[in-house]
């Protein structure tokens, strides 16, 4: 229990905070989770999915829920499978 009016304040804005950040965050692991999947079974929305989760990381690491080399190291990897399966 806060027991200062600025401490109500902050943990107020914390429940807000964690509550945007679960969502962006859950957005960005089905989105990932989706992409990866149309790679692995070859699928022709493939590209796009990727597209997709390309975007919902770089929102999540703009908005500071991930870390901005974790965002890029994903997308990396996941356009490089894109690519390998498209060579093939």
């Amino acid at each position: 229990m806060a027991n200062h009016p600025s401490a109500a304040k902050r943990n107020r804005q914390r429940i807000k905070r964690t509550a945007r950040n679960k969502n962006l965050r859950a957005a960005v692991r089905t989105a990932v989770k989706k992409a990866r999947g149309a790679i692995a079974t070859g699928e022709a929305e493939a590209k796009s999915k990727v597209e997709e989760a390309t975007i919902a990381l770089a929102r999540a690491a703009s908005a500071g829920v991930i870390h901005d080399n974790a965002a890029s190291r994903t997308t990396a990897r996941i356009r490089a499978a894109l690519h390998k399966r498209a060579a093939t």
